[in-house]
């Protein structure tokens, strides 16, 4: 497929102090003044580096040129800078996005999808460990699954953008309450009791919070190619700095892309607790050769083949992103009456 270099030709450079240079037509990388790598430059679509690392003037030259997406971000993977080339697509079609901003009726119908597709997949997620798991654990998750039907159903008819986040948020807090309940095992260490961030205080957290950073770059990815604002959502609030059509767009895959993959990366005892480290303050942060398993183990995820609902074709799940970007673009050109959110098997 075309688009299938979109999936994994991303560098991440997890490991701080390296030096990243432009030789030729190739990005060297040194420790010390030795190589450790060489990669050909054709061969990528994005950067990521975590951490304190160097990029010379020249790659960051290059990778604006040829429109190869640079991003930066911590240790902890929290987003911190992107450099990017110029825009793709045309203006027309931002014009489009930036009026249907302004179109309440309109982009209720969006915000509507991203929202469905979210509460849906996390129902299917919670659904599955319940066929998985045993007593108590399935009855309970039985029960968040009937709760998360109910707000599914009032977030497609909710009449305005306040309502929606409200069952969003009262769907989140329903599904969270009962994540920890699909984590197997007896370690203290890896409870999970509800979300919190910024920072994560728990080993889980800090592995969902590491995912999502991830998750959102696939979702800038694939908006700017298709020529979107990543900035310009419909469901999340408009802010300096924000990508919130990123932020809504990624809200269909966080229960399949970043969810499941710490399920089971947990479940499997791939990542323990010995894989965080607790800073003074309470903060937890993964360790750095935890941050290169999960890497990996993402970049794996990503190569799953999956059936687009949409489609009716079998897809990498990576590739999903980028698809629901079309989609999005497509719906608002006016190509296709509705917004369809991706939803998983």
């Amino acid at each position: 497929m075309k688009d299938t270099h979109h999936l994994l030709n991303t560098l991440y450079v997890t490991r701080p102090g390296l030096i990243l240079k432009l030789r030729g037509e190739t990005i060297r990388i040194e420790e010390d003044g030795k190589k450790i790598l060489q990669v050909p430059f054709h061969h990528l679509t994005a950067i990521v580096v975590f951490g304190w690392s160097s990029v010379s003037a020249g790659l960051i030259y290059k990778c604006a040129e040829t429109g190869i997406g640079l991003v930066w971000l911590s240790r902890s993977g929290r987003f911190q800078a992107r450099i990017s080339g110029p825009v793709a697509g045309n203006v027309l079609l931002r014009q489009e996005q930036y009026r249907t901003l302004d179109n309440q009726e309109k982009a209720i119908l969006a915000a509507r999808a991203f929202v469905a597709g979210k509460i849906r997949n996390c129902r299917q997620s919670v659904l599955r460990s319940a066929r998985d798991l045993g007593e108590p654990c399935a009855t309970a998750l039985r029960h968040t699954g009937k709760r998360l039907k109910a707000l599914l159903d009032r977030a497609r008819t909710a009449p305005n953008v306040e309502i929606l986040r409200g069952a969003e948020g009262e769907a989140a807090r329903a599904y969270f309450g009962t994540l920890g309940q699909m984590i197997q095992g007896d370690d203290p260490k890896l409870r999970f009791s509800g979300r919190n961030r910024r920072p994560p205080r728990d080993p889980v957290n800090a592995l969902l919070s590491f995912l999502y950073t991830l998750l959102a770059q696939d979702c800038v990815s694939g908006l700017e190619t298709v020529g979107l604002d990543p900035a310009a959502g419909f469901l999340h609030a408009l802010r300096p700095g924000r990508p919130a059509l990123a932020l809504d767009l990624m809200e269909e895959f966080r229960p399949v892309l970043a969810d499941r993959l710490a399920l089971t990366l947990l479940n499997r005892r791939q990542l323990t607790a010995d894989d965080f480290n607790v800073r003074e303050g309470g903060s937890v942060i993964m360790r750095d050769e935890a941050r290169k398993k999960l890497v990996v183990a993402y970049q794996k995820r990503k190569k799953a083949e999956v059936s687009h609902p949409l489609l009716k074709s079998k897809i990498p799940l990576g590739l999903a992103p980028h698809l629901q970007a079309r989609l999005l673009a497509r719906w608002l050109r006016g190509d296709v009456e509705h917004y369809v959110p991706y939803i998983h098997k």
